[in-house]
């Protein structure tokens, strides 16, 4: 079979799965079972596809149709300017936090040096993305997931800052070490009883990474309190938050001696981020 055949193929069978981008996924897990680009598939089209590399194809366009993740299924993702390894282990990096990377880095557009420290790392986006940007920042990444934190590692030395960069196996309430001018955290915080109501492809990222507890704040006031002691006077707390969850985390965050500096829009117009100062 040759690959335009293939990807008409594949292309018909998740379409009538309900795959909106069956086109463009079909592309995508070509390139994976061929391991070349889409230049070359489009220059390609009747190229004839090895039996074991289409075997491969027919396998991810089954998976796919479970709703698999694709970054799960090419095990890499795109976020800010570089491209991540990406497992079933970590929550895959989305385009609305990369609003938080710009976010920090235009706040700290002046500053030399910086100690900063994400509590519950993952795939390392963040954090790695930020220390990439700025040569003489360091930082500390904790999680409690091992598999997370290889992945970190393995990050960390595809972009070269490994060097300046500590990990962590640990939760936040037995976390010690250090002082940090910037603590950067995505936690958990979807309400328990609203994980079984996630959208299939949700579904497949980890669920410690995604539950936040009865009330979706039991990870996010672990943070702020433990921050507190953690954080340097006048340094800068990054909270992501859930849509609807910024005035109870303004309440805490100002319980903590915190004060709130600006919320910060996602690419949908919903609140996403909360930046504060400890005071």
């Amino acid at each position: 079979m040759d690959i335009e055949t293939a990807l008409k193929k594949g292309q018909l069978i998740l379409k009538d799965n309900k795959i909106k981008s069956a086109e463009l996924d079909s592309e995508i897990l070509m390139s994976q079972a061929i391991r070349k680009d889409k230049r070359y598939i489009i220059l390609n089209y009747n190229k004839k596809i090895k039996k074991k590399d289409l075997k491969y194809f027919d396998f991810l366009i089954q998976e796919r149709v479970k709703k698999k993740p694709i970054a799960y299924l090419t095990k890499k993702k795109d976020f800010w300017k570089y491209e991540f390894l990406i497992d079933k282990n970590v929550l895959i990096p989305r385009p609305d936090t990369e609003v938080l990377v710009e976010q920090i880095l235009e706040l700290t557009k002046n500053k030399a040096s910086m100690r900063l420290l994400e509590i519950g790392v993952g795939s390392g986006c963040i954090i790695l993305s930020i220390l990439k940007e700025k040569k003489k920042f360091f930082g500390t990444g904790i999680d409690i997931s091992t598999k997370s934190l290889k992945i970190s590692e393995i990050n960390s030395l595809k972009l070269g800052v490994n060097r300046r960069l500590k990990l962590f196996k640990s939760n936040i309430d037995n976390f010690n070490i250090g002082k940090y001018d910037l603590i950067i955290s995505n936690p958990p915080y979807i309400k328990k009883n609203f994980l079984k109501c996630l959208e299939k492809d949700i579904s497949f990222e980890p669920v410690e990474a995604l539950d936040g507890g009865i009330d979706g704040l039991e990870e996010t006031r672990k943070i702020i309190i433990k921050s507190s002691e953690l954080i340097k006077k006048k340094g800068y707390l990054f909270l992501e938050i859930g849509f609807d969850q910024k005035n109870k985390v303004k309440k805490i965050l100002e319980n903590n001696g915190f004060y709130i500096k600006k919320v910060i829009k996602d690419l949908s117009n919903h609140d996403r981020c909360i930046v504060s100062i400890k005071i």
